[in-house]
């Protein structure tokens, strides 16, 4: 039986670890998906780029079918990802934004995200990610956030539709940066079923004022897809575990006793160099990780 699509399956004691094929951008996603069952991960979260899933290349539904295939057999869930640097505008990084000035040009990202929002129905995948991008030069604050709120909308719906969730991440840099970015988006969209959070636990310890921890507690009823990563505080730095400065028992005991159900993924997208190590690593500090929270008996 698949587990695809079904967050219920592990016990409540258990979180479900996936790793991001932004990590693994030098393998084929065949390739990358056969590694992280090998190696034991409960799901992928997959970014659609031009190497794995190319959302803008033609046959899209058929190709979609293919990974669903795939994703079945080897029991993985999974969560859609739409980071991809250079999928939209091969010159700009992460452009066009949900912020641009030019219409045509935000629509683009809207499209995008409306194709994921399809391919996440098809796969079975309970949340897309997605994020606001950088204020514009030159551009008010108030301008950027209706902006953002009148892009958002229309894809809320069509999320919501499918029974898939929107989960917006605060990105350090963007508009929407930090949690209370994000509370200040859900109202301004009447505080839609459909729209949920990507909580990043290593940019609550880059730039929220609690520890990730207590980050992960106060935003628990919106979490709809969770990332994970070592970081530092103030420096935006993806790193392996153990390079940074996050203690991670007790941030996977809240994640556990919020009775998280979907994946936590693992992104670290500079590192696909060693993506097939990294990933064998990641998972087993993970799983140690989540071990000493239980047996420390970590309290939430």
């Amino acid at each position: 039986m698949s587990r695809t699509g079904d967050p219920s399956r592990p016990t409540p004691e258990s979180l479900r670890f996936a790793y991001g094929t932004n990590g693994l951008t030098d393998l084929r996603l065949s390739d990358a998906l056969a590694l992280l069952a090998d190696l034991g991960y409960d799901g992928v979260s997959l970014t659609l780029d031009h190497m794995h899933l190319d959302p803008l290349a033609p046959d899209l539904a058929a190709r979609t079918r293919r990974v669903a295939r795939d994703l079945e057999r080897l029991g993985l869930g999974v969560a859609i990802e739409t980071g991809a640097r250079y999928v939209l505008d091969a010159r700009r990084k992460h452009h066009p934004t949900l912020l641009d000035p030019d219409p045509e040009a935000r629509g683009a990202r809207v499209d995008l995200l409306l194709r994921a929002v399809r391919v996440a129905g098809d796969l079975g995948a309970p949340a897309v990610h997605c994020f606001s991008g950088v204020l514009p030069p030159g551009e008010s604050g108030e301008t950027a956030w209706r902006r953002l709120a009148d892009a958002l909308g229309p894809v809320v719906v069509a999320a919501g539709a499918v029974g898939v969730s929107l989960a917006i991440e605060p990105e350090p840099g963007h508009l929407l940066a930090d949690l209370a970015g994000f509370h200040r988006l859900r109202t301004a969209l009447g505080d839609p079923a459909a729209l949920g959070l990507t909580l990043d636990i290593g940019h609550c310890q880059c730039l929220e004022p609690d520890p990730p921890a207590e980050c992960v507690r106060a935003a628990a009823p919106w979490v709809r897809h969770a990332q994970i990563e070592d970081m530092r505080r103030g420096v935006h730095e993806h790193l392996p575990f153990g390079e940074g400065e996050i203690d991670f028992p007790p941030v996977l005991a809240a994640l556990r006793a919020a009775g998280y159900r979907g994946l936590v993924g693992v992104e670290l997208p500079r590192h696909s160099h060693a993506g097939p190590e990294l990933a064998r690593a990641s998972l087993r500090f993970l799983k140690d990780a989540e071990r000493a929270a239980s047996e420390g008996g970590v309290r939430c």
